[in-house]
């Protein structure tokens, strides 16, 4: 044993392992593990090994889920539904509470059990992952109670299958049960194949509490069992784990009404500007790309660091890498634990290979590593390109590259140049800076000289391929519900096309019109050079231009070059609302004779004009919220628009219609390429004159007339569409909802509606995605 004087000499830590005899004993008489499935453990069976990966030991025997076992638990939570959504919200309150309670008493085991299983520090299972599990039910318990007043006439979705990852394994549990459970829903949760033993502990306190049998059941099993769980009759996923299987879901759910929220990958910026605590901002890296080995979805992954302190700062970080310990993750004095399993070593060790090989230096710490287990060194990865596959590609373990910017402008660039928008940090004592880079970066969390705070109040998730949907907050809880039911009204069938009028038509007697598309402003004819007839009750009414993919390119381009429309102030965007309507109600009595011609009510040209207000209206006054979360920091909810929305509009209600899916979109910030109604676009195209004289600005609205369903396909598919509406039939609505796969973009897909009373903050909220920023408040 090393003398007082030798540890002050060296500073080195002794050992300090947290017990585990309680958990052996625990794994030891229960396993092995059935499901839990109706409010009991069902047989073992169909088994296979749960290792500690920080020795390779097995750890317990586990029974892969089957779709017959899905199924019977999906029965279980269909048959607990209708009694659980119909306690008073006290009294789910009183269950959540009590959950919350057991976990806290149990709080050491589940630590210690979750190290075990996943390999992570103890410190952060014990002081970061229980206790934010245990906040999560509190929160939640909250929600139950106050839900008939805070969300009135929602309801629950029914059953939810929820599909958890293995980085943070009774944290993501809760992140999913609590919600569901406040929101009077029933759940069918399948835990990561890697680290299911959290969640099967879970299922006993749900036994202690007395949570009525069916409410909560946990089917385990690899990817096969959570694909049939996709495939089993929930009204909700909610998936976090990687793109490509998000991917996969949102294909495997189109078309089928399963709500769907998806938290997937990340490659974060971490932005280091010039003026910024360099010492604070290395720590913020070890939290950032080292915390949790960097199995984080939200790891600071991709360092950009000023040019101006690139040397000072690459110096300070080496040297703090050098006093990372890796090591026995039950040792107290462990910085980074072990790597989940041997695959995801594997993959480490391959990209991280990539990018050496595609011109990347390795700094790695010459750290004595544990002679078994899954271990890899903390790293930095030097003069990685944007294009390394390093800087591209989620690594998912303790490596992050590292390179330079010389602006701000270059800083955006660099931090925008992925297809993932979960999260970024951003370190600068210029607050003006800071909030700057914020508005500009495309990420749904934002951390001001900070990284991987998390709070139940504040909402959590991603833009582009990180995702659609929140988890925590108001936001959350929202995704839980079902927004009052709107009545649909069957829709006629869109008339057949003719490419040309017959010889029948009667020439006009007047100075013949010829309309046009509208794409960035100006009125063009389409790229394929033909017209197709439109007709009403029996008469050909004239021709509209026949969009194709090609204009529905050039109209997204236009879209993108209008983006200062989404950094106008609500104020400016409702006066060119108004002003819309004025001109509207100008011309009146000129679009109630068209719709009295085309066969359509009258009363849509004023309802139209009021439609216009009413989203004017709205503009400046759909807030954003000041999150209650941790004290010292300002949480911040913005609402920011998607960008560049597509929107097929209903073939009913052509002009109401029109107007009640382009006016909310824009009205928040969004440029829009809409599809009128293929039947009748012809009051769609007598709009141009409107916006032309009404300061709209130019790209804002691109209209493409044609086969909506062709046309809405082309949209969906399209990689610079962030978000797209649908109103049609149910076969265009599943088309919509899977070929949005490609970018993972947001969808909204509606039935036909009575369109007179179509409006609402339903629209605004489709309109909008959440931005949380964390700003530091006080000292």
């Amino acid at each position: 044993m090393p003398t007082v004087k030798e540890i002050l000499d060296s500073m080195d830590y002794g050992p300090a392992p947290e017990a585990a005899g309680e958990v052996t004993a625990w794994l030891a008489e229960r396993g092995p593990f059935g499901h839990f499935i109706d409010g009991s453990f069902t047989a073992p069976d169909d088994t296979f090994a749960t290792d500690n990966p920080a020795t390779g030991d097995t750890l317990a025997q586990i029974s892969q889920g089957s779709a017959q076992d899905v199924e019977l638990a999906v029965k279980a939570a269909r048959k607990a539904a209708p009694k659980w959504a119909g306690l008073a919200g006290h009294e789910r309150a009183k269950y959540l509470y009590a959950i919350a309670r057991h976990i806290q008493k149990r709080a050491r085991f589940l630590a210690v059990l979750e190290v075990l299983d996943n390999g992570k520090p103890i410190r952060e299972a014990r002081d970061i992952d229980v206790p934010l599990a245990i906040r999560h039910f509190y929160h939640h318990a909250g929600w139950a109670e106050l839900l008939a007043d805070e969300f009135p006439g929602h309801t629950p979705h029914g059953v939810c299958g929820q599909i958890i990852p293995w980085n943070f394994p009774l944290l993501m549990l809760a992140w999913k049960i609590a919600p569901a459970l406040a929101a009077g829903n029933t759940v069918v949760l399948k835990p990561a194949e890697y680290t299911p033993l959290t969640a099967l502990a879970f299922a006993e306190i749900c036994a202690e509490v007395g949570l009525p049998k069916g409410v909560v059941n946990i089917v385990t099993g690899d990817g096969a069992t959570g694909a049939a769980l996709v495939e089993s009759d929930v009204d909700k996923i909610a998936f976090t784990g990687s793109t490509d299987v998000g991917r996969t879901i949102r294909r495997a759910t189109a078309g089928t009404q399963k709500a769907l929220t998806l938290e997937l990958g990340g490659k974060s910026p971490f932005i280091v500007f010039p003026d910024a605590d360099l010492d604070a901002a290395v720590e913020g890296v070890v939290d950032a790309i080292w915390f949790n080995q960097g199995e984080v979805c939200c790891a600071g992954s991709r360092i950009l660091v000023s040019e101006a302190v690139a040397r000072d700062f690459t110096d300070r970080l080496t040297t703090r890498l050098g006093k990372l310990r890796v090591g026995d993750p039950l040792d107290k004095c462990t910085d980074l634990g072990a790597i989940v399993h041997p695959t995801q070593l594997a993959r480490i060790r391959e990209l991280v290979s990539a990018g050496e090989a595609a011109g990347a230096t390795l700094i790695q710490p010459e750290t004595q590593m544990p002679a078994k287990g899954c271990y890899f060194a903390p790293g930095l990865l030097i003069g990685a390109e944007p294009a390394n596959p390093a800087s591209t590609e989620e690594i998912f373990g303790p490596v992050a590259t590292l390179t330079t910017f010389r602006t701000p402008a270059e800083a955006v660039q660099l931090a925008n140049n992925t297809r993932y928008g979960l999260s970024a940090s951003i370190w600068s004592e210029n607050i003006t800076l800071a909030l700057d880079i914020a508005a500009q970066v495309k990420a749904g969390v934002v951390w001001i000289n900070c990284t991987n705070q998390f709070d139940a109040a504040a909402g959590f998730g991603g833009m582009r391929e990180s995702g659609f949907g929140r988890e925590g907050g108001r936001e959350g809880m929202a995704a839980y519900l079902r927004a009052p039911e709107v009545k649909s009204k069957p829709e006629a069938p869109a008339s057949d096309f003719k490419a040309m009028p017959s010889p029948a038509t009667p020439a006009s007697s007047g100075i013949d019109r010829t309309p046009k598309l509208y794409i960035g402003g100006k009125q063009t004819r389409p790229d394929s050079g033909h017209s197709y007839t439109i007709t009403a009750k029996g008469r050909e009414l004239g021709l509209a231009p026949l969009g194709s993919r090609k204009d529905i390119r050039n109209a997204v381009e236009a879209a993108h070059k209008a983006g200062a429309w989404g950094k106008q102030t609500g104020h400016n965007r409702a006066q060119v609302l108004y002003y819309i309507a004025e001109n509207l109600a100008a011309r009146q009595a000129e679009f109630e004779a068209h719709l009295k011609d085309a066969g359509h009510d009258p009363k849509e040209a004023a309802a139209t004009v009021a439609r216009a207000f009413y989203y004017a209206a709205w503009a400046d006054k759909f807030d954003g919220a000041v999150k209650s979360t941790q004290s010292a920091k300002v949480t911040l909810a913005m609402h920011e628009p998607w960008g560049v929305m597509g929107v097929a509009c209903p073939d009913a209600s052509p002009l109401l219609g029109f107007a009640s899916m382009v006016l909310p979109a824009i009205a928040m910030g969004n440029r829009v390429v809409a599809v009128p109604a293929q039947s009748m676009p012809l009051l769609a195209t007598e709009l141009y004159q409107v916006f032309d004289t009404s300061d709209l600005p130019r790209g804002v609205v691109n209209i493409v007339t044609g086969p909506r369903n062709e046309l809405a396909k082309t949209l969906a598919q399209h990689d610079d569409v962030a978000a797209m509406w649908y109103c049609g039939d149910a076969d265009g609505r599943k088309m919509v909802a899977c070929e949005s796969a490609g970018n993972l973009k947001a969808t909204w897909t509606l039935e036909n509606r009575d369109w007179m009373n179509a409006q609402g903050r339903d629209f605004l909220r489709h309109a909008t995605q959440i931005k949380t920023i964390w700003v530091p408040y006080g000292e």
